[in-house]
């Protein structure tokens, strides 16, 4: 679109632009770099949804990961499932993710970029 090219360009050349119009002061474009960049799409396999049957747009449907194994990036890559399924399917309903671990030393501690997330970890014997 053309307007990716004007918008581009504008903030290339006047990165404050940005700042004012997300009423932030524009001298904090200083601290910032612009770039554009390409992101390669990767395949990915979502472990399990629970789909509601009913066309209650209310009911939510729930994304399942089972994690029995330490993975650090394990966040990132249930985001980048949960968005990818949402931009390809659109679905009308809410949605969950529940992760099951086997222990609470499973559970990667650095979740501050996706907001709270409640501990509910139960041992599977």
């Amino acid at each position: 679109m053309k307007t990716d090219t004007i918008f581009y360009s504008l903030f290339q050349e006047f990165p404050s632009f940005f700042f004012e119009l997300i009423d932030r002061p524009p001298d904090e474009a200083a601290t910032y770099e612009f770039t554009s960049r390409e992101i390669k799409q990767l395949a990915f396999r979502i472990d399990g949804l629970f789909l509601p049957n009913t066309e209650t747009p209310d009911t939510p449907f729930y994304l399942a990961e089972v994690q029995f194994q330490p993975d650090p990036d394990l966040y990132d890559r249930i985001f980048g499932e949960l968005f990818l399924y949402l931009r390809q399917y659109k679905p009308l309903n809410p949605w969950r993710v529940v992760v099951i671990y086997p222990n609470r030393t499973v559970n990667p501690t650095a979740q501050s970029l996706f907001g709270r997330t409640i501990n509910r970890t139960s041992a599977v014997n």
